[in-house]
C-alpha cells in the first residue's frame, strides 16, 4: 500500500498527540482510575484503532484493511498476555496503586519506541535477505513451544538482570518518594524504586518486542500497516490493565492460545520463505511449490483460536480455582501493606475482593486446593489481611 509521506507525519503526529494527551489528563496527577473511567477510555482507544482500520480498508482495499485488523488483534492478543509481567513486577516493586499508571505509561511509550525500531530494522533486512522468513518462522515457532512451558516463579519475572546489576553499582532505596525517580537518604541522592520498576519494565518490553514484530510480519509486510497495527494496539493498554484486572488470574489458557497462533503463523512464515526460496541447499535455489496461507483465512483463525481460549477460560473451573488463590494472595498483600495506597477506598475495593475470593476459595473442591502454594504462609497473610482491617476500623 502506497503511503505519502504527509500520511506518515499525520498519523505519527496523532499517535504522539494520544500518548501525550493519556499524560496531561489521566497519568500526571497521582490517582487510582475508577473502574467506569478505564471502560470508557479502553472502548474510546479500541474505536480509534478500528475507525482507523475502516480506513485502511476504504482507501487501501480489503488486503491491506484484513491485514490491518489481523495484525491489530495478535498485537492485541500479546499486550494483554504482557500484562500479566506487568502486574507481577509492579507486585513485586510494591509500586502504589496511584502510581501504577506512570509506569505502566512509561511501558508503552518505551514498548512503541523499540518496536518502532525493531519494525524498521525486520523491514530492511526482509527487503534485502529472503531467508529472513525463515529466521522469523524459527522464532515464532521456539517462542509458541516455551509458552507451552510451565510458568517460572514470580519474582524471577521482576528480577532480571537488568535489575539486578542496577542494583549492585547503583545506591537504592527500599522507599518510594512519591512518583520521584531519585530521592535524598541519609544525606545523599539514591534511587527509588519507582526508577527500577522502569527499568524492569523496559527490559522486559525489548523481550516483548521480539516476539511480536516477527508474529505481525508474518501477517503482513506492509511497515505502514505493521507499525499503526502495533502502535493501537498499545494505545489504550494502561485503561484496559485497570479494567481487566479481576480478569487476568481468569485467563489460564490465553497462553496456549497464544501459543497456537504464534505456532500457525510461523507455519505460515515458513511457507512463505519457502515460495519466496533462494537458498542454495533447499530446492537448489529455486522458490519451493508449497500453499501460502491468505490473510482471510489468518484473519478468521487468529479471531476463532482467541474467542475459544477467552471462553474456555471464563467458563473453567481451573480458571475461577486459579483467580480466587492468585487473588486472595496479591489482594491480601496489597492490603497489609500500608505504601500500597493512601486511598481509602482503594483499601475498601481491595478488602472487598478479597473477601469476595476467600468465599471462592472455600467453595473449591478439593482437588483444586492442590494449587495453593506455601499454603501456611497464605492463610498467615490472610490473618494479618483480617487483623489490619479490625485494626482500621478502631483507629
Amino acid at each position: 500500500m502506497d503511503v505519502s509521506p504527509l500520511v506518515w507525519t499525520l498519523t505519527v503526529v496523532f499517535i504522539l498527540g494520544l500518548l501525550a494527551f493519556d499524560f496531561v489528563f489521566h497519568v500526571r496527577k497521582a490517582h487510582v482510575p475508577t473502574l467506569k473511567e478505564a471502560a470508557i477510555w479502553s472502548s474510546i482507544y479500541v474505536g480509534i484503532a478500528i475507525v482507523f482500520g475502516l480506513g485502511i480498508l476504504t482507501f487501501g482495499g480489503p488486503v491491506p484493511g484484513s491485514e490491518y485488523f489481523a495484525g491489530y488483534i495478535t498485537e492485541k492478543a500479546l499486550s494483554v498476555d504482557n500484562l500479566f509481567v506487568f502486574l507481577i513486577i509492579m507486585s513485586s516493586f510494591r509500586v502504589p496503586r496511584e502510581d501504577q499508571q506512570k509506569v505502566l505509561l512509561f511501558g508503552i511509550v518505551f514498548s512503541l519506541i523499540a518496536r518502532t525500531g525493531f519494525i524498521f530494522l525486520g523491514a530492511a533486512l526482509i527487503n534485502s535477505f529472503a531467508w529472513v522468513f525463515y529466521f522469523f518462522g524459527l522464532i515464532l515457532l521456539l517462542t509458541a513451544g516455551n509458552m507451552l512451558k510451565p510458568k517460572k516463579d514470580e519474582a524471577d519475572e521482576a528480577d532480571n538482570f537488568m535489575i539486578r546489576l542496577a542494583k549492585k553499582v547503583l545506591p537504592t532505596s527500599e522507599h518510594y518518594d512519591g512518583d520521584k525517580l531519585f530521592t535524598i537518604e541519609n544525606g545523599k541522592r539514591v534511587l527509588t524504586p519507582m526508577l527500577l520498576v522502569m527499568v524492569a519494565i523496559g527490559g522486559t518490553d525489548i523481550l516483548f518486542a521480539l516476539d511480536s514484530i516477527p508474529a505481525i510480519f508474518g501477517l503482513t509486510q506492509d511497515v505502514f500497516i505493521v507499525f499503526t497495527a502495533t502502535a493501537f494496539s498499545l494505545l489504550g493498554l494502561r485503561q484496559l490493565f485497570f479494567l481487566i484486572d479481576g480478569l487476568l488470574d481468569r485467563l489460564v489458557y490465553l497462553s496456549y492460545g497464544l501459543a497456537a497462533i504464534l505456532g500457525f503463523i510461523g507455519v505460515k512464515l515458513v511457507l512463505h520463505a519457502l515460495h519466496e526460496n533462494n537458498l542454495p541447499f533447499i530446492n537448489s535455489g529455486e522458490p519451493v511449490p508449497v500453499v501460502e496461507i491468505s490473510t482471510g483465512l489468518s484473519l478468521t483463525v487468529i479471531l476463532g483460536i482467541l474467542i475459544v481460549t477467552i471462553v474456555a477460560s471464563l467458563l473453567s473451573p481451573k480458571g475461577k480455582a486459579h483467580a480466587a488463590i492468585s487473588g486472595a494472595r496479591r489482594h491480601a498483600t496489597s492490603y497489609v501493606d500500608l505504601e500500597y495506597t493512601t486511598d481509602q477506598a482503594e483499601r475498601n475495593r481491595v478488602f472487598a475482593m478479597l473477601l469476595e475470593e476467600e468465599a471462592a476459595i472455600r467453595k473449591l473442591q478439593p482437588k483444586y486446593l492442590q494449587w495453593v502454594r506455601n499454603e501456611d504462609e497464605l492463610m498467615a497473610l490472610l490473618k494479618r489481611a483480617h487483623q489490619e482491617h479490625d485494626a482500621s476500623l478502631t483507629r
